[in-house]
């Protein structure tokens, strides 16, 4: 009798312990998310094809994943962009403008990307800068509040990225409605800097999520390569000042409209930059190697957080998603940041790994950044939202020879562009969407976009083609969600 009832128990235990283990399966088998975010990252990378910079780690995780090699932003500056992927709705005239947007307040109601998968059991945090502003949308975003490294106050406003450790720079920069210079190169460790910290906070967060059964979305936002182009010295020591190169198109593309336009008026902020005209070789030449130091800094620290990935068995179950918010212009065409439709502006970096899918490839199909939405739910087995307006990258996570899309569209305040496999197009609309310039550029023939064809009679038909698909696009981005 009691040795029946105590086979009895043993085989209850039993059960109970497969049960258990088949449900911490379950929980484990959806993938979790890592979310890599990089500010001001044009496709300057190892894997993109650039000999000058030193990229390991972003490469290795290319190496290992899909590179898209012609993605796309929708809108050439930070919080628009932000505000248009974490939504999967696209910019329009009216919606997701510039900097300072707010999606909450552009797109009320919408579920974002991490609203999205927290509403589908998952735990999402957000460290460093993914909204541009923290408390965007947070409440229906964030399991937990959203985290950044303490910020300066420069002029009565809080500083996100301009991160100074040098005393000059920070006597500079307590200056109200004032900046430091726009780059420093001081002997610290990596963690001196607010993306320094932001990793050791990531790590930490792994290493937690690792002992959890809960599949996570963990978003991490690096502010390097923003400016100022602030990195610790070793890595300007690897960009000695002889091996610098500036750009080799340094002036206004030929017959293109407004020929003074300058812009870089986020550079001119700074400490020691000229308030107008082309910026002088010798600050050329800093910023570029200030900027390539910054980006070999952000590979270091997310090759550190990829290695916590795989030393906790995380890589196994985690799709890592590698995005910088637009394209960045580095001297050409005598411009420097983005808020412009060329080319350098509008492609980004987009690395894309997934368990189950084929590693080392690379996808030449034309992408946009909505399209992120709906690939990552995808890739999790979640329904999509109705309102997005992206289409999923999964196919061609499949099948990287597989196509990409007719055209991407992409635009900055009053500037609206398309762009096709072949041509990119721009035109400036007044108030009441009234053309009145044009740039169109043969990739093809131009791939640096230096002479404007839009008004050479033989591109007529070409130019009215592509006029009619951005109105139609206008007609369809206006309709209500």
């Amino acid at each position: 009798m009691y040795l029946r009832n105590y086979l009895l128990i043993i085989v209850a235990c039993f059960g109970l312990s497969c049960q258990s283990e088949k449900s911490t399966k379950a929980k484990q088998e959806k993938p979790n998310v890592l979310f890599i975010a990089v500010d001001d990252l044009r496709p300057m990378l190892g894997s993109y094809g650039n000999q000058a910079i030193r990229t390991p780690n972003m490469d290795k995780l290319a190496a290992s994943g899909t590179l898209f090699e012609r993605a796309y932003c929708n809108v050439p500056v930070c919080g628009a962009s932000r505000a248009s992927i974490l939504t999967g709705l696209r910019p329009t005239r009216s919606r997701f403008l510039d900097y300072d947007t707010w999606a909450e307040k552009d797109a009320p109601g919408v579920t974002t990307l991490p609203g999205h998968f927290k509403n589908n059991g998952y735990y999402t945090a957000s460290l460093g800068k993914i909204f541009h502003f923290p408390e965007d949308m947070a409440k229906e975003s964030w399991s937990e509040k959203p985290w950044r490294a303490k910020f300066q106050y420069a002029g009565g406003k809080v500083s996100m990225a301009r991160n100074y450790l040098l005393e000059f720079n920070r006597k500079l920069q307590a200056r109200p409605g004032k900046r430091g210079y726009s780059y420093e190169m001081a002997d610290v460790a990596d963690s001196a800097y607010f993306d320094g910290q932001m990793t050791k906070k990531a790590i930490e967060k792994l290493k937690v999520f690792s002992k959890k059964d809960t599949s996570f979305f963990l978003a991490i936002g690096f502010l390097k390569p923003h400016l100022p182009f602030n990195a610790p010295k070793k890595y300007w020591d690897l960009y000695p000042e002889e091996s610098i190169s500036l750009a080799d198109n340094g002036y206004w593309p030929k017959d293109a409209p407004r020929e003074d336009w300058y812009g870089t008026g986020e550079l001119r902020k700074y400490h020691g930059v000229p308030p107008e005209g082309p910026i002088p070789d010798s600050l050329a030449s800093k910023l570029v190697r200030g900027y390539q130091a910054s980006v070999s800094y952000v590979d270091a620290l997310i090759g550190e957080v990829l290695t916590t990935l795989k030393e906790t068995g995380l890589d196994k179950n985690t799709i890592v998603v590698l995005w910088g918010d637009h394209g960045y212009l580095l001297g050409e065409h005598r411009l420097w940041c983005k808020h412009m439709t060329f080319n350098k502006a509008l492609q980004v970096p987009l690395i894309i790994r997934a368990p189950g899918y084929t590693s080392g490839k690379k996808s030449k199909g034309l992408v946009e950044y909505i399209d992120m939405y709906p690939t990552l739910s995808d890739l999790a087995g979640l329904d999509k939202p109705s309102h997005l307006a992206g289409t999923s990258l999964v196919p061609q996570l499949e099948d990287p020879t597989q196509g990409g899309k007719e055209y991407i569209t992409s635009r900055y305040l009053n500037l609206e562009a398309i762009k096709t496999d072949r041509y990119l197009y721009t035109e400036w609309v007044d108030s009441l969407g009234n053309v009145e310039n044009r740039m169109l550029y043969d990739h093809q023939n131009d791939p640096d976009e230096n002479v404007n064809i839009s008004e050479q009679s033989e591109y007529a038909e070409k130019v009215k083609e592509l006029s009619k698909k951005l109105a139609e696009y206008n007609v369809m981005a206006q309709k209500p969600e």
